[in-house]
């Protein structure tokens, strides 16, 4: 997910997306570093029964990965997902889940930034406060790359995803002969409500199928080729987590419980070699992932403050991808930041905490999601959205003090007069649609409706 997530205002995709290419980009939006911190905080959370926590997202994965590709078939100019809310219920609606995503992003770097700060102290040593300060100095060096005009390619986000996946298959084929029965016992220590808590944690590794919708359109063949995408990108990033999962519980133990699970496991795997392995991959993971973070956010932060000229699409970016990111932009995420890694330095919030932040955004904008699904969207993928929505705001409850972000940026939005981003009306949207609808269908598969 962390790679390509900010990039709500449309990602640029070749005018022909073919199978191969289309299925890297969604397996990157999909991937991130949170695969080197989130296990272990599952583990925390519910003990051994956090594997459930895994499958059961996995299976809701499915149902988001159905309705977005609709709603990018359905709303392919409609702004990403501040569209797609927008088209159910309505465009203030729409602008406060893409304040809240933007939030998320905002709050979702300096967490990236702690991972990668605490597999450099796992191999150099330090507590606490050495880890802030190492998570600090990542940061401000990244945002003065950024203010420089330093881009990540997109390319060179498939590399990392794909360095990010080459690590973890190490870690899992090396220790998997070193699964112990004796680990998985207690299963469920906290409890079984303990799992939905677990799923709230890593739900921040299941965000990504919003940001990869908008490219649909891009395929030769999109109801056929989205069938084969859709079931690739679930194939690898199931096995890549369930692997890790059973790993991390089955080889660590109480162990896991750790900020940095894949170190442990890649130095079981291959040595004292491996902490310094998996302290180089989550540098040079952090160094993409939050420049993508930057940039993305950038994109969307012009999107939803500026007003775009009438003839203009409202899902489109035009030159804004290019340009530089605003100084205030770049001063908000540093204050946000440094103030965040400075209260975990401190002691005052706990890793957990930290991820609960960006994550209690993320889902606030898929409930939105889901619920426009069910409002807008016909045949599989609305009954898709209803269980969605029921998972969506489960985990939600658990996101206890955390609730507190999504509404107060809710009732900010919706406390002020329309300002920002003209996006199309739901009306509109949903005309435009059914204008689409009399046009040949597409071949193949059953996407589409």
């Amino acid at each position: 997910m962390i790679e390509t997530a900010p990039r709500q205002a449309g990602p640029q995709a070749p005018a022909q997306l073919t199978t191969t290419r289309g299925a890297a980009l969604y397996i990157g939006a999909l991937l991130g570093p949170g695969l080197l911190l989130l296990p272990g905080l599952a583990v925390a959370a519910a003990g051994p029964a956090s594997l459930l926590a895994w499958v059961a997202l996995l299976v809701l994965s499915a149902l988001f990965a159905v309705v977005f590709a609709v709603f990018g078939l359905r709303f392919p100019s409609a702004g990403g997902v501040i569209g797609y809310v927008t088209a159910g219920l309505g465009a203030r609606a729409g602008l406060v889940a893409g304040w809240s995503f933007l939030a998320g992003v905002v709050t979702g770097a300096p967490v990236v930034c702690l991972i990668g700060a605490s597999y450099v102290t796992e191999l150099t040593g330090g507590g606490r406060l050495t880890r802030a300060g190492v998570a600090a100095l990542l940061l401000l060096v990244l945002l003065a790359l950024a203010r420089g005009g330093l881009r990540t390619s997109a390319v060179a986000q498939l590399v990392l995803v794909g360095l990010l996946v080459g690590v973890v298959a190490v870690a899992v084929a090396g220790t998997a002969g070193s699964v112990r029965a004796a680990n998985w016992t207690p299963f469920a220590p906290h409890g079984w409500f303990a799992v939905a808590r677990a799923a709230a944690i890593l739900m921040l590794s299941f965000v990504g199928w919003e940001a990869v919708a908008p490219l649909t359109t891009a395929f030769r063949d999109p109801a056929r080729q989205l069938t084969r995408v859709v079931a690739i990108a679930l194939a690898v990033t199931s096995a890549v987590y369930l692997g890790l999962a059973v790993v991390t519980i089955g080889v660590l133990g109480p162990g896991a419980a750790t900020m940095v699970p894949l170190a442990n496991l890649l130095q079981r795997a291959i040595g004292p070699a491996g902490t310094a392995a998996a302290a180089a991959a989550a540098v040079v993971l952090t160094l993409g992932s939050v420049n993508a973070y930057i940039n993305g956010g950038a994109v969307m932060a012009r999107h939803l403050t500026r007003r775009p000229k009438p003839a203009s699409g409202a899902g489109t970016t035009g030159d804004a991808g290019q340009e530089r990111p605003a100084p205030r932009f770049l001063a908000a995420i540093a204050v946000s930041g440094l103030l965040l890694i400075t209260l975990y330095g401190f002691g005052v919030v706990n890793p957990a905490s930290l991820v609960a932040i960006p994550t209690t955004l993320f889902l606030a904008v898929y409930l939105g999601g889901m619920v426009s699904a069910v409002r807008v969207l016909r045949g599989p993928a609305r009954w898709a959205a209803v269980p969605a929505t029921a998972a969506v705001a489960v985990m939600l409850a658990c996101c206890g003090w955390a609730l507190a972000l999504p509404a107060l940026v809710a009732a900010i939005g919706f406390g002020q007069p329309g300002k920002g981003a003209q996006l199309p009306s739901r009306h509109h949207q949903i005309a435009d649609a059914q204008q689409r609808r009399h046009r040949p269908p597409a071949r193949g598969g059953q996407l589409q409706q």
